[in-house]
């Protein structure tokens, strides 16, 4: 197995210490915190493996309460809220240091028949024959600041090819639309709940980005404060995470120092898998005050 590979599939192993209670690893990938998707998968891992396996999840609402550290482990506390004939309902709270970081409420229904229909994918071009994240990030690599190269040279368990790539060091504004090909490099061998919740560490990379496309800001910038306040996820028909999927995400909105973001995810055949929103801190500090 890819080395990237098998440390993200390590981070999805919890350890279980009580009926209700498990711990996660965390992990630094170059931000100041933990990475608010692997928080949220996790959560939702946790939460899952109390709920019988008949019912798939359908449905998480997430809020990102404080500032992770990557430097300590993760404990999720599931309350079992409900065990109903269809629905199950369970809330989590990850903690850290005796304080949550991170809060989750999680549905999960049993499979049923009904009405149905979706959202077209939209036209692009299939991922075969686009640039992968990785070719774009060593061009790119020169121009960033010296501290920041190593983690962006990293290699990553999971591989994005942009459909219409832009300079994520210096973008040009443009309209808040976004969409790209992912998927988990080597061959995840588990279950569907844990597919599921690597959708959900997936779903949280680039998303809040989308916001800042129309104001030309990046990351990187040292008078840019960003981080996720809200994330939810409806899961509507199986996937692998192993395979592409089209994330397409769009932001209706910012202001107030906050940007709202919606996207879909679709399977290569062109299903709708699931769909996503945020809302995410985007604060502009003067040049000569550092964000806190």
């Amino acid at each position: 197995m890819n080395n990237a590979v098998r440390e993200l599939m390590d981070l999805f192993d919890l350890e279980q210490l009580e009926n209700n209670l498990f711990r996660g690893q965390s992990q630094a990938n170059g931000q100041r915190s933990v990475f608010g998707g692997l928080v949220a998968g996790q959560a939702l891992l946790a939460a899952s493996r109390t709920v019988q396996e008949d019912r798939p999840v359908h449905s998480l609402h997430a809020y990102f309460l404080r500032p992770g550290d990557f430097n300590a482990p993760i404990v999720y506390d599931v309350d079992r809220i409900r065990d109903g004939k269809s629905f199950t309902t369970r809330r989590v709270n990850a903690i850290q240091h005796g304080r949550p970081i991170f809060s989750l409420a999680s549905s999960y229904q049993v499979v049923e028949e009904g009405a149905s229909h979706q959202a077209e994918m939209p036209e692009v071009p299939g991922p075969d024959g686009l640039e992968s994240d990785e070719a774009i990030r060593i061009k790119l690599v020169e121009r960033l600041p010296e501290q920041y190269r190593k983690d962006f040279l990293t290699e990553r368990p999971v591989e994005f090819r942009p459909v219409t790539p832009t300079d994520p060091i210096s973008p040009d504004p443009k309209a808040p639309i976004r969409e790209v090909w992912f998927r988990v490099v080597d061959k995840v061998d588990a279950n569907p709940m844990t597919h599921r919740a690597l959708l959900a560490y997936c779903s949280d990379f680039g998303l809040m980005g989308t916001a800042m496309l129309p104001h030309g800001m990046n990351f990187w910038q040292p008078n840019v404060q960003c981080a996720s306040i809200d994330h939810a996820m409806w899961f509507h028909n199986d996937f692998k995470i192993d395979e592409w999927l089209l994330y397409r995400s769009d932001s209706p909105f910012a202001g107030g120092s906050r940007g709202m973001n919606f996207g879909s995810i679709y399977r290569q055949d062109g299903t709708l898998v699931a769909s996503v929103a945020q809302e995410g801190l985007i604060r502009l500090h003067r040049s000569d005050s550092p964000a806190e």
